[in-house]
């Protein structure tokens, strides 16, 4: 096993939602040493969220906290008592970076802000992720993906295009407008240790939810600014000759066509007889659907893709998540990984999206229990003794 791409980096984590686990769930896969910290008694919000192991909830076997604290130590400390406030000071002071996705002023209020950690470590990098940064008028509000999602105007657009513009807009499945600011901090993070190397100074990482989003709207978010239209779920362009969902026999294909010779390759697919070489000159869009509708309800989904493939038409089977699960693409590349967990047993999650020559991504731990490695770092690292430890624990400190 070769030694891990952040073998070496430490990182301190103070977070209540699910960006800031997932930026240090990047670094933590790539061999970063991540600390998280959660509340003594009751752990992270994201404990009690589901899916559960077994659908039993339980604060030990929510999907959603195992995933994003795969190969991380967890302590409990509460930084808002002074006792905590001094541990939280005395762990930042040995670590490379910390990151917190708590609201502006937060952090600053305990004593706990960037200028006041990088008094005790000028070499400090330090995150923060917050829904609308920490200037402008929107920089104290609250809010959840689904906020996000609409204040980004990526819902506005979605779905794109849109067949039934009767319906409202949507956002997108899941959390991914955490996902996607966790991943943009992530980025900005290894971006600051890079510079620290060349000039040996940290410098403050702060992330707003809302233009991370944004920026991942490129194209539809610069057409306006540049030309004053404004970008539609449906325009009269853009219709089934784009974007095309089909039932075969036993599922859901999705094909995008943007590009004429796509559109012609998949005018072509239903061509099995050489007929669609003598379709009539004006033979219309909605005919050729017709006969692409058709044609796709007699074929699997497997061979609708396998010949829309071998004409270079883009498309793919819908799957559903336990198809995922089983797909033997991800499967052949080990995409998944298996760790096991004190109350769950085996886990199977998304372990490897990139794969490393020299470096390799691996899942050495679950996600840790409730305060499993107080011992670790309080006793082995800071040095308390036996009785300090007692007297901090009873205090509600850790």
């Amino acid at each position: 096993m070769g030694l891990r791409a952040l073998a070496g980096v430490r990182v301190l984590e103070y977070s209540r939602g699910i960006s800031a686990p997932y930026c240090t769930k990047l670094m933590a896969d790539l061999g970063a040493e991540v600390l998280h910290i959660e509340a003594p008694g009751t752990g992270d919000d994201t404990r009690r969220l589901p899916p559960f192991a077994g659908d039993v909830p339980h604060p030990e076997k929510s999907g959603l906290f195992l995933f994003l604290n795969t190969n991380k130590f967890g302590i409990t400390l509460d930084p808002r008592l002074p006792a905590g406030q001094e541990i939280f000071r005395r762990l930042a002071s040995t670590v490379d970076v910390v990151v917190e996705d708590w609201p502006p002023g937060h952090m600053e209020a305990l004593g706990l802000g960037y200028e006041d950690l990088r008094a005790v470590h000028p070499e400090l990098v330090m995150a923060s992720i917050t829904p609308f940064g920490r200037q402008g008028p929107y920089k104290g509000y609250r809010a959840h993906g689904l906020n996000v999602s609409h204040v980004s105007g990526q819902a506005y657009m979605l779905p794109l295009p849109s067949p039934h513009l009767e319906r409202a807009p949507v956002k997108s499945g899941g959390n991914c407008t955490d996902y996607d600011s966790g991943q943009t901090t992530a980025v900005a993070i290894l971006a600051a240790l890079y510079a620290r190397r060349t000039t040996g100074k940290g410098q403050f990482v702060e992330v707003s939810q809302q233009e991370a989003v944004l920026s991942l709207q490129r194209v539809e978010n610069v057409v306006f600014a540049n030309g004053g239209e404004v970008m539609m779920r449906k325009r009269p362009e853009v219709d089934r000759t784009i974007t095309n969902m089909f039932r075969c026999s036993d599922g859901f294909v999705i094909c995008v066509t943007p590009l004429d010779h796509q559109k012609r390759a998949l005018a072509r697919l239903a061509d099995d007889d050489g007929s669609v070489a003598q379709w009539p000159a004006e033979d219309t869009p909605e005919r050729a659907h017709e006969r692409l509708v058709a044609w796709m309800q007699q074929r699997t989904t497997a061979e609708a893709c396998a010949k829309a493939q071998s004409l270079s038409c883009p498309m793919s089977p819908m799957s559903a998540p336990d198809e995922v699960a089983e797909s033997k693409q991800l499967n052949v590349r080990g995409f998944f990984g298996h760790v096991e967990q004190a109350v769950v047993g085996t886990v199977k999650m998304p372990a490897r999206p990139c794969h490393f020559s020299r470096t390799p991504i691996e899942l050495d731990r679950p996600a840790p229990l409730l305060g499993e490695h107080n011992d670790l770092i309080y006793r082995d690292r800071l040095g308390y003794g036996t009785d300090e430890l007692r007297e901090l624990h009873e205090s509600g400190v850790v």
